[in-house]
Order: structure tokens, then sequence, then C-alpha cells
């Protein structure tokens, strides 16, 4: 059997001419590769997202900049640094996509388990330092303890942001502060949010054995359509 595609979603970054450039960090797609998995990025299109699941076996949705709250009528916070539009845009329109491919693995990276939660009505914190006493120490790939359903261990973090009363989803991985750092969405054979960064965690068990976890849901879920 061939090793299962992965979908990475792209960041998109503009350059000081105006000029657009979609982007994936190697990190994750050498975690991909480290895992069995054949890595493909997933350019912030939003109208060809649907189409592109039509070209991969799972999906991981990557970090990023902040949520812009403003189009589901929430003021933004003046901490928020906001992610390109088109590549907001093409987030939701990919989960909603999935909404109807409900077998496609999907593990969300920190942003990408924000936007999980989001898509779902589920409550964004927008800084993470008016909520808990020490906010610094989810920042600049800090290293501090997760315990979770899919693994514990030391994990890396860079993010200001969180979600809280989430709906639709299992909590099932808290940092040692009560941030929400891990989700399952219970109706789907794999869909998985962390709020980690386990492309670039040292930890064994919470870094490439999290990405090995899409992997193999993949995997799985070829075996079972051959």
């Amino acid at each position: 059997m061939r090793n299962p595609v992965i979908g990475i979603t792209a960041n998109l970054v503009v350059d000081g001419k105006g000029r657009a450039r979609h982007e994936v960090k190697d990190t994750y797609i050498s975690a991909v590769r480290r895992a069995g998995g054949t890595p493909l990025m997933l350019p912030a299109i939003a109208e060809d997202r649907a189409a592109m699941l039509d070209a991969v076996d799972a999906v991981i949705v990557t970090g990023g900049d902040d949520i812009d709250t403003r189009p589901l009528g929430i003021p933004l916070h003046p901490k928020a640094e906001v992610m390109d539009p088109r590549r907001q845009a093409a987030e939701f329109a990919l989960l909603r996509a999935l909404d109807d491919r409900p077998e496609v693995p999907l593990l969300g990276i920190c942003l990408g388990m924000q936007l999980m939660g989001v898509h779902r009505g589920a409550r964004l914190i927008q800084h993470l330092h008016d909520e808990i006493a020490d906010g610094e120490r989810h920042r600049n790939d800090s290293i501090h303890p997760v315990t979770s359903d899919i693994g514990s261990g030391p994990v890396a973090s860079w993010h200001h942001q969180a979600i809280a009363d989430v709906k639709g989803f299992d909590v099932i991985g808290h940092s040692d502060d009560g941030v929400i750092e891990a989700i399952r969405d219970p109706s789907r054979p794999f869909a998985v949010g962390v709020q980690w960064h386990p492309e670039r965690t040292p930890d064994a068990a919470m870094g490439d054995a999290i990405v090995r976890l899409v992997v193999e849901a993949a995997r799985a879920a070829m075996s079972c359509t051959r």
C-alpha cells in the first residue's frame, strides 16, 4: 500500500511588494514524512478547498496568526494579530467541506484546533493572559506539561489564544494550569485538535507520535476502502 497523502494547510504571507505566497513550514513536512505519510501542501484558496480533499487521505490544519473574530460578530481583542482574511476563509471552507466528509481524518494544530472549535461555536479566549496568571509560559516554544488521552508529557507551545466552552467535542487534554490542550470530535473516526506544536515538540510521545496518529488513521481509512 502506498503511503497516505496528508494535506497540510498553507499559510498566506504577503511580501513588501504586495505579492502573496502560500507556504508550509518544513517542520510540518518533516514530521509527516517521519510518520510515514506523503505531505501535500493545500494552498489557501477557499473555493478550491473542497476539491482538494479528493487528492488527500487526511488533513492537518496548521498553526498561524489569530482568528479575526469581527466577521463572527465578536469584537477583536487589541492584542490580536490576525491572519490574512483569505487564509481564514480557506480554513473555514475546508472545515465545512470536512463536515461532509467525516471519513477523512483531521488533525488541528494550535490555530488549527482553535479553528475547529470556533467552527463549531466554541468561545475563543482571545488573550490567554487575561484569564491565567502566566500566559507567557504558552509562548515562544516554551515547554510545559500536558496530560491527555493521547499522551502526556512536556510540549512546545506558541500561542496567546485558546478555546473554552467547547461545543461538539470531548475535551481530552489540559495543561497543568487548566488550559484546554486537546479535543476530539466523537462523531468522526478521527478528528483531533491539539493546542501545542507536536511537529516541533522534542518529546517523542507528544511530538512525532501525535502526527503518527493522523497518518495511521489515514492508513486505516485507506484499508477500509480497498
